[in-house]
């Protein structure tokens, strides 16, 4: 694993994770890394069996996206903050799958030239002469110069000597799990945060109608670039353009990382957690209560009473834009009761959360949920906030 730290980072800002793709090593980001011009540090590994850990002795049929994606998810585990994971072609579906694995820890995720998460499904002819691009450098120099035309010779040179690292029963097990997928891909993915979608228009590999018909649909609200002239390697051939792209991309994360905190607090059921999420003046308002609560103390005691109730919650689908984040969740609580709702935030200039919505259904569920965070809260909030708890407040308190 390699580190690259930030310099004068942007405010808030979330650490990217970068992931690799087939044939290449860390060495692939060098220069988007530096185009980032120390915005935002960088993390960056080596997927066994390519570039430091080539050499590593393995059986290559072990070799799975899921073993990958577990690689990823431990490293989102020992990074402190959110993480925005960044996958190139092979690389996108691990990154995918480790979010979707780390959701509540995964602020963003970018989609660099991606390969689908259930694979390219290429007929055996089609993929064949990729399987035998081990060791055989001229043929792999052709390859990455027609999927990415603008390579220069430096940069090609570059390429290949980390494409050369890779045992040959390795390229051909890395050709199988791209183009098989993951087992049983969904439909709509697992992961429900923000994503950005980038390929470039002379990308031979990843083209226009593979993302239009396969990746984007799975993302509802997923955000899509096309850089011109930029092919399957854009990071390498455009690093400056795909740096600026990201860049933008966190700049609405960095209003949107009230909604990271706000399920890092579910994860955790952690007042703290949710109090560094809210504005010191922060209001809640919700379906459970009869009246508002109001107050970053107050606030994040009731959140972190609901977070306990809880037996199971699942955020389900998000959009946002730069004031406003949209949560869809469902949930079970008293034994399996499941309950269905949207959480809707609002943040101030800074960020944080200033106003919060929850909407729970059905009545009955909602209504017991009340009473039950009523009678937790005993002394710290009012019980007239609640149903069945004082003399009611009119609807429009």
């Amino acid at each position: 694993m390699r580190t690259d730290p930030a310099g004068e980072a942007l405010p808030g800002a979330p650490t990217l994770l970068l992931v690799h793709g087939f044939l290449d090593d860390t060495t692939v980001w060098d220069g988007f890394v530096q185009a980032l011009q120390g915005a935002v540090s960088a993390v960056r590994l080596d997927l066994p069996g390519s570039g430091t850990r080539a050499a590593t002795h393995m059986d290559p049929e072990k070799l799975s996206l899921a073993l990958f994606a577990d690689e990823v998810a431990s490293v989102v585990d020992e990074i402190e903050g959110p993480v925005v994971l960044v996958g190139q072609s092979m690389g996108s579906q691990v990154a995918e799958l480790a979010a979707a694995a780390r959701a509540e820890r995964v602020a963003g995720l970018v989609l660099l030239t991606p390969v689908p998460l259930g694979g390219t499904q290429l007929p055996d002819e089609a993929v064949a002469p990729f399987r035998a691009l081990g060791g055989n450098a001229e043929v792999q120099r052709a390859v990455r110069g027609q999927l990415s035309p603008a390579l220069d010779d430096e940069a090609l040179d570059k390429l290949g000597r980390s494409g050369l690292l890779v045992p040959p029963p390795v390229v051909a097990r890395y050709v199988d799990i791209w183009n098989n997928g993951a087992d049983a891909a969904p439909e709509k993915s697992a992961y429900p945060g923000p994503v950005l979608i980038v390929r470039g228009d002379r990308d031979g590999f990843v083209t226009e109608e593979l993302v239009t018909g396969a990746v984007a649909p799975r993302f509802p609200g997923a955000s899509l670039a096309t850089v011109a002239g930029g092919g399957h390697w854009l990071h390498v051939e455009q690093p400056g353009t795909l740096a600026r792209e990201v860049l933008a991309f966190l700049q609405n994360l960095n209003a949107d990382s009230a909604a990271s905190g706000w399920r890092s607090g579910f994860s955790e059921q952690s007042a703290s957690t949710f109090g560094e999420a809210f504005a010191e003046d922060v209001v809640l308002e919700a379906s459970v209560l009869v009246k508002p609560v109001t107050g970053r103390t107050r606030v994040a005691s009731v959140m972190a009473a609901a977070s306990a109730i809880y037996e199971s919650l699942e955020f389900t689908a998000e959009a946002s834009d730069s004031a406003t984040t949209y949560l869809q969740w469902k949930a079970t609580a008293f034994g399996g009761v499941q309950l269905f709702g949207v959480t809707v935030l609002e943040k101030d200039a800074e960020g944080k959360v200033a106003r919060a919505a929850i909407h729970h259904r059905p009545l009955g569920a909602a209504l017991q949920f009340s009473a039950t965070i009523r009678d937790r809260l005993d002394g710290v909030v009012p019980a007239d906030h609640f149903y069945g708890g004082g003399p009611q407040a009119s609807a429009g308190a």
